[in-house]
């Protein structure tokens, strides 16, 4: 009988094992199909060509190196479980009181007269301190107060943007210094992205950091038995996304050369769909920055790929909002079919 049984399982142990396709190789190919989809229509429609524009490709890569840094943040947020509403405000925010600490003396209307020709590293260290400091009143709203994470955010993107009206009255901040906008000049926005696409794709995938943050979005309670501070893991992580948004905000205002009170709107909705795009999933415990780094493109190809056919301006935000409608019913999909495994 029991020869029997290991003549039976002898097919099964020596069948050789299915190589897992790596989750982001599909994401990849819908980023393929797309490109390829805008290219055919430029033929048609425009009679021009949309990936051999090289041009083209560069603002759309610029564009895209600031949602994708805020993205980032987002991602390790999502994987907790939680929602980062906030971060389109906070990039409005760190943008103006950045600004204006990076005056030049020459310009007649400086918010600190006395505060002019800064050293390049002062607005940007009182940019990601406010943005730092955003993400960390977050956190402790939401670990302290137990306010639920889309209210609490959603309270931090009223206020943050209501501060950055408040802080000069409405108007614009203007004469930067080379220095501060070097920043966000030529191909640095992009550089900055990709450094901490890598970092936190380390990070999160061979560190304790990182364990933490996947094991709270699986399992809170489990997490919190296995000895996990649960509550001050999430500050760090509310904390960091509201650094790179404070980042995202500097480099902002580095690359247009001035910051106004409306930037950054829609930049939270926009990383979020990066996020669920790129595979993290909104239930928590799933995700990847990789993932995120080419939901990012996705939005960039798509957005850049509407302006070049001529589609109206209406039409595209239709179209985002189908997007992330579409991911997460996916993201719903894979949920349950791994629910039935």
């Amino acid at each position: 009988m029991v020869s029997k049984v290991a003549e039976a399982a002898a097919p099964a142990l020596t069948r050789p094992r299915r190589r897992r396709v790596p989750p982001e190789l599909g994401i990849f190919l819908v980023l393929i199909g797309i490109a390829l989809v805008c290219e055919i229509l430029g033929w048609i429609f425009v009679g021009q060509s949309f990936l051999m524009n090289v041009q083209r490709l560069k603002i759309m890569i610029l564009q895209v190196s600031v949602i994708g840094i805020i993205s980032v943040g987002v991602t390790q947020v999502i994987i907790t479980s939680g929602m980062d509403l906030s971060s389109g405000s906070v990039v409005g925010l760190t943008a103006m009181i950045a600004a204006s600490f990076a005056q030049s003396s020459t310009w007649g209307r400086a918010v600190y007269p006395a505060l002019t020709d800064m050293p390049f590293f002062v607005p940007i260290g009182v940019g990601l301190l406010i943005g730092l400091l955003a993400g960390y009143i977050n956190g402790q709203l939401i670990t302290r107060m137990k306010i639920p994470p889309f209210i609490a955010t959603l309270g931090m993107m009223v206020a943050a943007r209501g501060l950055s009206k408040l802080y000069t009255k409405g108007q614009p901040i203007s004469g930067l210094t080379d220095q501060f906008n070097f920043i966000g000049s030529g191909i640095w926005p992009v550089i900055v992205f990709l450094i901490i696409a890598v970092a936190f794709h380390v990070v999160l995938r061979y560190t304790r950091y990182g364990k933490f943050t996947y094991a709270i979005g699986a399992n809170v309670q489990a997490a919190r038995v296995s000895g996990i501070n649960v509550e001050g893991h999430l500050v760090k992580v509310y904390a960091i996304a509201g650094l790179l948004a404070g980042l995202a905000g500097i480099i902002t205002a580095a690359r247009v050369q001035t910051a106004q009170a409306g930037m950054g709107v829609s930049y939270e909705l926009d990383a979020v769909a990066a996020a669920v795009i790129g595979g993290t999933s909104l239930t928590g415990g799933v995700g990847r920055i990789a993932g995120t780094v080419i939901g990012t493109v996705i939005l960039g190809v798509m957005i850049s790929g509407f302006t070049f056919l001529n589609v109206d301006a209406y039409y595209q935000e239709i179209a985002k909002g189908v997007i992330i409608v579409a991911a997460v019913a996916i993201d719903g999909y894979r949920q349950k079919k791994r629910a039935k495994r």
